[in-house]
């Protein structure tokens, strides 16, 4: 007796679907599983015969192999409980219709089904594949049931699953998971951060285009205060987005500290103990996503940034760059999204009081330039905004008047200025690629008049511009860019300094509504980059 089931294998966000076959051939009883599993999967065997049987359906007592193909895909996990047991339950006669189907989940002993990690990624891929239905254990219907075109079915144990296969006890399917701005604790409100005018200027342009942040200052003075107020002035994720954004987090097993269907962009605030793998992925087998990815479309906040130990933040640079990190291993290479934006908090110096109008620093000059070097220049060079926080005084922190200006009106300018830049990056990417496919019709990739790939921002915001994009979206007037040249010179930008200065520039002008970068957008451009240029 021959019979088969579907099943998923990931590989980073990439799904594969896997075909269980089970065969029962003449011999001693036994249960051999083959395909280059893992030790979770080999140990299914003792999962998949006590739920058989405390189900109350006969286990075949015959020699009984189960390949889980192809074979070359190595797979790990305990998602494969389910499609093994109905495929073993085909194989000694019952008689089960998977077509079209595939099926997800682990298996407890007394035959119910616990929830597994990964199924959101899992489910897109098997639509992608054809198929139209998916079981899967009642903790996994939410996130299942955001793929479009998909029947999810929700199975609290191998019996009703059983019982639906055969047309016998049929399960209703889960409601479709459409995302929505759900309503969330977005951290802080700007309004209660008293005073910090320029402090929360910059969040207003870090929010505007994604832009990275430095926050400067004495302990108590507000910084991490004010970072989690940023996460109050982000727009919603767009659907396509917060999908992305779920299927990360689903493949982490996170997504109970984050609901699936929720258009609130992430914050992640890693603690400096972390591991290089926490922070950026890895892990035996395939490598599992870190905090960058989780943070991914969102902010990633680095409290006290000259405590990380400075590997970790070097292991930052090409994240910072591509908007996407590649983690190699043993088993293969993947790649996840890491387009967050870095918010850095950390004191001037070990003791903190570097600069302090109110007390005394006691750092040794040795000990002071050990502690600043741990944030390299390159780290550094990336990092768009840098303001001081410096501490504010009672009649600032305690004043016989109203809050300052609330979260509200701010996240409505920041709304209309990724609006902008949306619809106008978006147009420039499409006419760039129509120019450049005129001119290389005969060739797969579009390159712009400088020979190289044109840009591909993937969320359209400022801070994903670059090159000629980069150019034609700020179209500087003849007064910014006289300014431009002589700021490069007395500052020493770097080629890189010189398009993060212009792509905040861009940002400032988006705000204030001007179509072109002038004098003024850039002047506040740079006074936000003088410290990093030192």
């Amino acid at each position: 007796m021959f019979a088969t089931a579907l099943s998923c294998a990931l590989q980073g966000l990439a799904g594969i679907p896997i075909t269980v076959e089970a065969d029962i051939a003449a011999g001693l009883p036994g249960f051999t599983i083959v395909g280059l599993t893992d030790r979770a999967i080999q140990e299914a065997r003792e999962r998949v015969r006590a739920a058989v049987r405390n189900a109350g359906f006969e286990f075949p007592a015959r020699r009984l192999t189960v390949n889980l193909a192809p074979a070359e895909v190595p797979k790990e996990g305990t998602a494969y409980d389910l499609a093994i047991a109905l495929a073993v339950l085909r194989c000694a006669g019952r008689d089960i219709s998977l077509r079209d189907t595939a099926v997800l989940g682990e298996l407890a002993l007394d035959a119910t089904l616990r929830p597994v990690t990964g199924v959101l990624p899992m489910a897109r891929s098997l639509r992608a594949a054809g198929v139209r239905r998916l079981v899967v254990p009642l903790a996994n219907a939410a996130e299942a049931a955001m793929v479009e075109d998909l029947e999810v079915v929700a199975a609290p144990s191998l019996p009703a699953c059983v019982y639906h296969l055969d047309g016998s006890r049929p399960l209703p399917p889960a409601p479709p998971g459409d995302a929505e701005a759900t309503a969330e604790d977005d951290g802080v409100d700007l309004g209660s951060v008293r005073g910090h005018i320029h402090a929360k200027r910059a969040l207003e342009i870090a929010a505007g285009g994604g832009h990275n942040l430095l926050m400067l200052g004495p302990p108590g003075s507000g910084k991490t205060m004010l970072a989690r107020a940023l996460a109050s002035l982000l727009p919603d994720l767009t659907p396509d987005e917060s999908l992305e954004v779920s299927a990360i987090w689903s493949l982490r097993g996170a997504l109970h500290e984050r609901p699936p269907a929720t258009l609130r962009p992430p914050f992640r605030a890693p603690h400096h103990s972390i591991s290089r793998a926490g922070l950026v992925g890895g892990g035996s087998g395939y490598a599992q996503p870190g905090e960058i990815s989780l943070a991914s479309r969102g902010v990633l906040f680095l409290d006290e940034l000259c405590e990380f130990p400075r590997p970790l933040l070097e292991a930052l640079r090409q994240p910072l760059e591509e908007r996407s990190i590649t983690v190699g291993r043993a088993r293969g290479s993947v790649t996840y999204p890491a387009a967050f934006t870095l918010v850095g908090a950390a004191n001037p110096c070990p003791c903190g009081y570097l600069g302090d109008e109110t007390r005394r620093c006691h750092c040794g000059l040795r000990e002071l330039q050990r502690y600043q070097s741990r944030v390299s220049g390159p780290v550094r060079d990336r990092i768009d905004l840098v303001v001081p926080v410096p501490r504010q005084s009672y009649d600032v922190l305690f004043p016989d008047r109203a809050l300052d200006e609330p979260a509200e009106p701010v996240r409505n300018r920041v709304g209309a200025a990724r609006a902008r830049q949306v619809q106008r990056n978006r147009d420039l990417l499409d006419r760039e690629r129509t120019r450049t496919g005129r001119r290389r019709r005969r060739t797969a990739a579009l390159v712009t008049t400088a020979g190289t790939t044109p840009p591909r921002p993937s969320s359209h915001v400022n801070a994903d511009l670059d090159g000629v994009l980069l150019l034609a979206a700020c179209d500087p007037t003849p007064a910014a860019t006289r300014l431009l040249s002589i700021a490069g010179d007395r500052l020493q930008l770097s080629a890189r300094a010189f398009h993060r200065v212009l792509r905040v520039a861009r940002t400032i002008a988006d705000l204030s509504g001007n179509d072109r970068v002038d004098e003024a957008s850039l002047g506040e451009a740079l006074r936000y980059r003088g410290e990093t240029a030192r």
